[in-house]
């Protein structure tokens, strides 16, 4: 089966946009390779999420329209979501060399892509339940667009699933705020 990114948005159209995890339910934790600016890390949700809250945005596939736009738009706000104290890790089923490239193009160098391995899917309930072939490459995972604040108690504060890219960087964002808010350094 083959998609074009415009049958893929079509496909993630059809979804429902209900958040995978609710507010109040724990976090999964997770180690896993990705980029910031080209260069390959690794991450670990507990150790990021000493540093303050974690903006852990779940996006179905780099280099498609939707997700380069989403990746420019929290690229262009990563001062105010530091200013607040959180860390923004973008995920996806792609592989890291991938999202290495992603990374230095997409999101100008501001913030982690992670890849999402099968474990990280399940546990955030992501999985759409397809594989897809985008622009004629191979059949791969895709996840569905959620977006999550996670406290650095690991306790989720926020949860936002939606296929369209808009209102995943303002809904963290002013999450963010709001427990920064109740929660002064």
């Amino acid at each position: 089966m083959r998609f074009t990114v415009a049958a893929l948005a079509a496909l993630l159209v059809a979804f429902p946009a209900g958040a995978a995890l609710d507010p109040g339910a724990r976090a999964p934790d997770f180690t896993t390779r990705g980029a910031i600016a080209g260069e390959v890390v690794t991450i670990h949700l507990a150790d990021q999420l000493k540093k303050g809250p974690v903006v852990l945005y779940f996006f179905p596939a780099a280099f498609t329209s939707g997700c380069n736009a989403e990746a420019h738009a929290f690229a262009e706000r990563i001062g105010d979501f530091t200013a607040a104290g959180a860390t923004v890790i973008g995920m996806s089923a792609d592989d890291v060399e991938t999202l290495a490239k992603f990374s230095t193009q997409k999101c100008a160098g501001k913030f982690a892509v992670a890849s999402a391995g099968p474990r990280v899917v399940a546990g955030y309930d992501v999985d759409i339940g397809k594989k897809v072939a985008i622009n004629g490459a191979a059949p791969r995972q895709i996840t569905s667009r959620t977006s999550y604040v996670i406290a650095p108690d690991g306790r989720i504060i926020y949860a936002h699933s939606e296929s369209a890219p808009d209102g995943h960087i303002s809904g963290t964002l002013a999450a963010v705020k709001a427990w920064r808010a109740a929660h002064p350094r």
